[in-house]
């Protein structure tokens, strides 16, 4: 919530800035910690960069530079999250293989700074008559956005569709390995997912700018709650590729819907302030769900078919409760 009101009050690119710094100096200190303290001082200096420089401050700018193409640029904006997911870890275990896990986190946080700083740098933060042009509304106060049940509405639907993509995620590998995948089939199979949600990002994105954002944030809840009971239908050629496609593309849409609705309810203006909240309820989720997935699998004598059942009644309950939010669209 801190990092949000920060962005709100100074802009993204201050904070961009700042978080690139961090996210770098604490990889690089990572690297020459030698005891647990050193460890957990440069590991939450770390979450803080991420914090300051990663999805927020991204979000809010896009937001306030874009109206009509904003799902479009969010979309495409969000294909970076996928395409850093995919590179970062194959150049980690090169790095880690060629000189050890102290260089490659150094050369990680040196090419932090040196990649995303300069971009950081030259980005412009929206003059405040541009934010006024393309959202000319008021600036709603933090009090009266939490007074509105909106609010609660979103949140809690989120909650619901990012604990239930959490849950399925963390487990995935293991479930695929309970399937006697190899790890060579299971990296297949997290490809596929992998590149289905950068499909995700732009299709939906696209959508966004077409339809009620509302109705895009349903069918992703509904993508992702289908996708589950593949998991659990007895075999049959392709199952997992088609649960990979079907899931992924969910997957790609569900983290970029969220602002995209906030920015509509509540407006730009006060969008940092509002994922602030809304990302640490998230976040919140996303830790209990795969424990709750994993205990329920134990309790079910090593089987999933407990735990996803589960998952799939969390991800229609989120579709139920973003039901009840208003119908917005592009015009507002």
């Amino acid at each position: 919530f801190i990092a949000g009101w920060m962005i709100d009050r100074y802009g993204p690119r201050r904070l961009m800035i700042s978080g690139s710094l961090m996210m770098g100096t604490a990889l690089v200190g990572l690297s020459f910690s030698d005891s647990l303290g050193m460890f957990y001082l440069f590991y939450v200096f770390n979450a803080l960069g991420y914090v300051l420089g990663g999805p927020i401050p991204c979000q809010v700018l896009i937001s306030r530079w874009f109206d009509k193409n904003r799902g479009k640029a969010m979309g495409i904006a969000y294909l970076g999250i996928g395409a850093g997911g995919a590179i970062v870890p194959l150049l980690a275990t090169g790095l880690e293989k060629e000189f050890g896990w102290h260089m490659s986190l150094a050369t990680l946080g040196v090419l932090i700074v040196l990649i995303s700083l300069p971009m950081a740098w030259f980005i412009k933060d929206p003059s405040r008559e541009r934010v006024s042009k393309v959202v000319p509304q008021e600036i709603v106060p933090i009090k009266n956005i939490l007074k509105n049940p909106n609010f609660y509405l979103l949140a809690l639907g989120s909650m619901c569709a990012i604990g239930t993509v959490g849950g399925v995620g963390q487990h995935l590998k293991l479930y695929l390995r309970d399937q006697e995948f190899t790890q060579a089939g299971a990296a297949q199979v997290m490809s596929f997912v992998l590149l289905s949600s950068l499909v995700g990002r732009v299709l939906m994105g696209f959508l966004a700018d077409l339809i009620s954002r509302k109705y895009v944030m349903i069918l992703i809840y509904l993508l992702v709650a289908s996708a589950i009971p593949l998991l659990m239908l007895p075999d049959f050629t392709g199952r997992i590729y088609v649960f990979a496609v079907i899931y992924g593309i969910g997957l790609g849409g569900d983290y970029m819907i969220i602002p995209l609705m906030a920015g509509d309810l509540f407006g730009v203006r006060a969008l940092g302030r509002t994922m602030g909240i809304i990302l640490v309820a998230d976040g919140v989720a996303e830790s209990v769900f795969p424990m709750l997935v994993g205990a329920l699998y134990n309790e079910a004598a090593k089987s999933y078919s407990l735990g996803f059942t589960v998952l799939i009644c969390v991800a229609l309950a989120g579709v139920v409760i973003i039901s009840f939010l208003p119908k917005t669209s592009k015009e507002r």
